[in-house]
């Protein structure tokens, strides 16, 4: 079926992945009775005929469903805005459980999440570049990225450090905390990933619910939605959520502050970017070069640091450029994962709208 009847994609199931998916993990439990969204491949984001098509045209007779056609890795069910409230009090109430486990003990579960994901490294990465159109190397490192911060995250688990401030109220404390990471600190987390890489979403979860069912815990200590811009906002409103944490546009995010401050909540904001590298006369400029291709195209602009300008001393700017347009001839469009190319342009909206 499409993607799964690709040897080089058959990593898929090993994540669990199916051609289509439930997009809702909530109150430990996968469902999703929402719109049924496509994820696909960038780099032929387009619903096209196989090529064993007789007629090599859409004239020719399909039958089968619509992941046989090339540019779709798999279908994804969304969450309703009933599984999205279910959901939410599933995890208010897991959060009882989880915050009256001791920090350390919650760092060990950390440190499972860690090398479940280790034991998956490459296939995930090879998954963020099907879906993300990223080169292999960056899919992997951002894996390793998220390993890295459970790693760290199990050494916070013993140093929440902080004064403890006594209370008049039963069961309860005040305590100043100088470092934080959600869950070895008792927090429940909801996760919506991006709309047009769910099965990302879908992927990571299904690890960290393993890990927690294996722990004969709660599986709403962490919830995942597949969703559009009403799941966002869900959460944006929720006042049962204190910390909302967002990384997208710049306009969305201004939406989202304006939502989580006017309920008086708190939010954190990774948005946009417009970097820059200055080169002055003085730099090695073979260096500069192979920075800057990385920085622009290494990341295929899916990154707050991507680099999209050039600020250049006057005295090197012809030698800049004409040694940065011979390295730009060597890079490969197409597939990362067939011909370790790389596609600049997640979707086609993207590309239509010159971003």
């Amino acid at each position: 079926m499409g993607s799964f009847a690709r040897k080089e994609h058959q990593f898929l199931a090993e994540l669990g992945l199916a051609p289509r998916n439930p997009g809702s993990f909530a109150c430990g439990a996968w469902g999703g009775s929402g719109p049924v969204v496509t994820s696909t491949n960038p780099t032929n984001n387009q619903a096209r005929l196989p090529p064993h098509d007789p007629l090599g045209s859409r004239r020719s007779i399909w039958f089968g469903p619509p992941w046989h056609f090339w540019g779709v890795i798999a279908e994804v069910v969304e969450a309703s805005a009933r599984e999205y409230e279910e959901g939410m009090r599933a995890c208010y109430d897991a959060a009882k459980t989880w915050m009256a486990i001791p920090a350390p003990k919650r760092g060990e579960i950390v440190r499972q999440i860690g090398d479940a994901l280790r034991a998956k490294l490459h296939h995930l990465g090879r998954l963020v570049s099907l879906e993300m159109g990223k080169i292999l190397p960056e899919g992997i490192g951002e894996v390793q990225e998220i390993i890295d911060m459970c790693d760290y995250a199990v050494g916070l688990s013993r140093q929440l450090n902080g004064s403890i401030i006594p209370s008049e109220r039963p069961n309860h404390m005040m305590m100043e905390v100088g470092m934080l990471a959600a869950l070895p600190c008792g927090n429940c987390v909801v996760w919506k990933g991006a709309p047009t890489t769910p099965l990302i979403t879908i992927a990571m979860t299904k690890i960290v619910a393993s890990v927690l069912e294996r722990n004969n815990l709660p599986g709403s200590i962490f919830t995942a939605f597949c969703g559009g811009a009403d799941i966002g906002q869900a959460i944006s409103l929720d006042t049962r959520i204190p910390l909302v944490s967002f990384t997208g546009s710049t306009k969305v995010g201004l939406m989202v502050q304006q939502q989580v401050n006017a309920r008086f909540g708190k939010c954190l904001l990774e948005l946009s970017g417009n970097n820059a590298i200055i080169v002055m006369d003085d730099a090695d400029i073979q260096l500069a070069v192979r920075s800057v291709l990385f920085a622009a195209v290494g990341t295929a602009g899916q990154r707050c640091t991507t680099c999209r300008r050039l600020l250049l001393h006057e005295s090197i700017y012809r030698t800049f450029l004409d040694q940065l347009v011979e390295v730009y001839k060597q890079v490969r469009i197409g597939d990362p994962l067939e011909n370790e190319g790389v596609h600049v342009f997640h979707n086609r909206k993207l590309f239509q709208g010159g971003a």
